[in-house]
Parts: C-alpha cells; sequence; structure tokens
C-alpha cells in the first residue's frame, strides 16, 4: 500500500498526497519550548495538545524513539505509586501519560515524562496501540 502511496504521489504531485513515512505510521512531536504534543497519523496532523515535560532539576529526554510498551493503569514504581494512566513508554522509564493536574499543562512539571490531559493520553494509547506501537514514533525537540 506504501509502495502505491507514493507512486501515486510521484505521478501526482505531492501536494495531492501526505508525506509517507516509512518508519512509522502515527508520529507525535513533543516541542519543549512550546509545550506542546502534534500527532499525526500517515502524514495528516490529527491532534495538537498541550503538554507538560520535565521541570527544573529533571529532563525529558530529547531524541526520536519508538514506542516500547503500553500500560492502561500503570502505577509509578519510582514516584511513590503516582498514577500514570494510558501510558505509552519509549524509553526506559520515560513516557507519555495522563495527568491529573491539567492546570500545569502547558509548562515544566514533571519528573521527565510527557504529560497529557486525560482525554488527550486515552485518545494517543488507543491510536497508538491500534496503530502498534511498532508503528509509533516519538519525537522530543527543544
Amino acid at each position: 500500500m506504501k509502495k502505491i502511496l507514493i507512486l501515486m504521489a510521484a505521478m501526482l504531485g505531492s501536494q495531492c498526497l501526505p508525506v509517507v513515512s516509512e518508519a512509522a505510521n502515527l508520529v507525535a512531536r513533543v516541542s519543549l519550548e512550546h509545550q506542546t504534543m502534534t500527532v499525526t497519523e500517515n502524514g495528516f496532523v490529527k491532534y495538537r495538545w498541550k503538554v507538560s515535560t520535565g521541570r527544573k532539576g529533571y529532563i525529558t529526554p530529547t531524541g526520536s524513539y519508538s514506542a516500547k510498551w503500553a500500560s492502561k493503569n500503570h502505577r509509578s514504581r519510582k514516584y511513590d505509586n503516582a498514577p500514570m494512566p494510558f501510558a505509552i513508554f519509549f524509553k526506559g522509564g520515560y513516557a507519555v501519560h495522563a495527568t491529573y493536574e491539567t492546570k500545569r499543562l502547558g509548562q515544566p512539571a514533571s519528573h521527565g515524562c510527557v504529560r497529557l490531559h486525560p482525554e488527550d493520553a486515552a485518545r494517543f494509547f488507543s491510536l497508538a496501540t491500534q496503530t502498534g506501537l511498532g508503528n509509533t514514533r516519538i519525537v522530543i525537540t527543544r
């Protein structure tokens, strides 16, 4: 299917079809500067949400990661059993997950994870698990 889309794009012009990524169908781009996450599926922007990333003294790792594993009702072993619902883990203990501290979205507030509003985290969790974690990429930039 991807080869057909690429061939059609070449024949019709790149404006007609999205750029097809061989690496991932679902991409979450997190901007630490803007505290936002933009989700694209097959090259089309589906969502743009506010996030909270690592606050002073904590880092959110930058880079490009494939989703490793998912946990719908995860709790942190490191931080006093804190809830991390709809968690998509991308590097060790770092995940994109829901937070109940929604008033802090849009500013750094976490121990390094990417926090989302619970409804947004549920949507991303559903998309990532339906698309397949191997087809889900998380890109974090300054």
